[in-house]
């Protein structure tokens, strides 16, 4: 069973709740794992900001139910029914749904409140509760949280594609440097200009660049960068690579391509005895470009905030 979305949390919440007892998020959490029958996996999925993606869908069914007037906050941190959500459960519905939330005029006045402060702001500026709020039956189902995660990897996905499609079309020699300034900014010992002269140095024999795998260079690993396109790099290549570290006595190499590898070439790479060979595809090659900030800037920050309970307790 997938984690179920968060109009599927609203009615058995509110049952829960039903005996008019004070209930917290955490005790909820808990009891509807076991109501939906959640596995280890779902019950630890998180979001990328590291919520957890159920906690994330109870959390906005109580909200909704909050506004509409199904529940009431008695207390910091907790919660319970109120009289119209008892109303609610003796109709003996089959899911609180969008429509049935839309009925209540509190709901309604929240929903009008949004309009007005949407079209007073700039065409810039994002409202989240009415983002989710209007969307469609379908897509209500989504929270705030999950509709930002998923338009973020859906403008990453896009982002990765642009790189990888420059990466493709540079010249080698910038490639390879590009590859190399990229290993130095994912953490590794030296610099994009000394990987530039240990290479010279040995000559090359395959080898693209030398890296330190710590910052006094007592390790090496040694770098074959390959700008191809639609190539897909098989177990010959990796060999010959293999090869090329024995000529320098190293054990621990990285090959970058712009292009992708065979299964063959993964299933090699594991049997090697004594060496450790990592392989970089196009798309990871630029997934960490990314990350790393290189070649891509910041259009936009967007901040994300939440209330503060600290600030409005009594001293």
């Amino acid at each position: 069973m997938a984690i179920p979305k968060h109009d599927e949390v609203r009615l058995p919440l509110l049952k829960l709740i039903s005996d008019g007892g004070v209930y917290t998020q955490k005790t909820c959490v808990e009891q509807l794992q076991e109501y939906f029958s959640l596995t280890e996996d779902e019950k630890n999925a998180m979001l990328s900001g590291g919520r957890s993606v159920f906690y994330d869908r109870v959390h906005w069914a109580k909200f909704h139910m909050k506004i509409a007037g199904l529940i009431d906050f008695p207390r910091r941190g907790e919660f319970q029914i109120t009289s119209l959500g008892k109303g609610v459960l003796e109709r003996n519905p089959s899911k609180i749904d969008k429509a049935m939330l839309e009925a209540f005029p509190a709901f309604q006045a929240f929903l009008e409140k949004s309009k007005k402060k949407t079209n007073g702001q700039s065409k810039n500026r994002v409202n989240i509760s009415v983002a989710v709020i209007e969307q469609s039956e379908e897509e209500f189902t989504s929270t705030p949280y999950e509709m930002i995660e998923q338009s973020f990897e859906e403008l990453n996905n896009v982002l990765n594609v642009e790189v990888l499609e420059k990466l493709k079309e540079m010249d080698f020699f910038r490639f390879e440097d590009v590859v190399l300034e990229l290993l130095v900014k994912l953490g590794y010992g030296g610099s994009k200009e000394m990987a530039k002269q240990n290479t010279k140095r040995t000559g090359d024999g395959g080898i693209d660049g030398i890296i330190n795998a710590d910052p006094l260079g007592l390790n090496k690993i040694f770098v074959q960068a390959k700008r191809w396109s639609e190539t897909i790099i098989g177990r010959p290549e990796i060999q010959k690579f293999a090869g090329a570290l024995d000529g320098f006595g190293g054990n621990h190499g990285i090959f970058i391509t712009t292009s992708s590898f065979s299964k063959d070439a993964y299933e090699y790479v594991k049997l090697l005895p004594n060496k450790n060979i990592v392989l970089i595809d196009g798309q990871q090659l630029a997934q960490y470009m990314i990350e790393a900030g290189l070649g891509v800037s910041v259009e936009k920050v967007y901040e994300v905030k939440k209330l503060d309970l600290d600030y409005f307790m009594e001293d």
